[in-house]
C-alpha cells in the first residue's frame, strides 16, 4: 500500500517536471529573439519590404516560432507587419500604453533610433496565459522601420 502510494507520487512528480520542462521549451529565449530579428533584417535587405512584411505576417511562416514572432513598425508608430495579430497591420499604435502607462511603441522607436539593436521592457498580456506579464522586445532599425521580437520573462 505505502509502496503503491509512493509509486503514484513519484509518477506525478515526474509528470509535473516534464510538463514544466515542456512549458519552458514553449517559450522563446532572448538569444532566439535576437537571432530572429537579425534573420528578419537580412530578409528585408535580400527581398525588399513588401515580400518581407508578407512573410513576417504569415502565421505559418518562417518568422513565427512558438511564442516568438516578428512585428514591424514605421518610425511614426504604424504597424507594417505582425506575426501574431494581422488585425494590427496598418494601425497607428504610437500612443499604445502598457498597464503602468508606459508608451510601448514610442519606447521601441527610441531604442531603434539609437542605431544599434536593443531591448525595451514593458508589461503585456500573454496570449497563452491571458495574464499580464513582463515582456522585453529586442528591436533593430532597417531602412525606415524597426523589426522587433519580444519574449516573456
Amino acid at each position: 500500500m505505502v509502496k503503491n502510494i509512493f509509486s503514484k507520487i513519484s509518477i506525478g512528480l515526474c509528470a509535473l517536471a516534464l510538463s514544466g520542462a515542456a512549458l519552458g521549451a514553449a517559450k522563446g529565449s532572448a538569444d532566439e529573439a535576437i537571432a530572429m530579428v537579425k534573420k528578419g533584417v537580412a530578409f528585408v535587405k535580400a527581398n525588399g519590404k513588401d515580400k518581407a512584411f508578407a512573410e513576417f505576417s504569415n502565421p505559418k511562416g518562417q518568422f513565427v516560432d512558438r511564442d516568438l514572432y516578428i512585428m514591424v513598425y514605421d518610425m511614426k508608430g504604424v504597424n507594417r507587419a505582425h506575426g501574431a495579430n494581422p488585425k494590427l497591420i496598418g494601425k497607428d499604435l504610437l500612443e499604445i500604453q502598457d498597464v503602468d502607462g508606459k508608451f510601448i511603441i514610442k519606447g521601441l522607436i527610441e531604442v531603434a533610433q539609437k542605431g544599434k539593436g536593443g531591448w525595451y521592457d514593458y508589461q503585456w498580456p500573454n496570449a497563452a496565459t491571458k495574464a499580464v506579464e513582463h515582456k522585453s522586445t529586442y528591436v533593430e532599425k532597417v531602412e525606415d522601420v524597426l523589426i522587433g521580437v519580444g519574449i516573456y520573462k
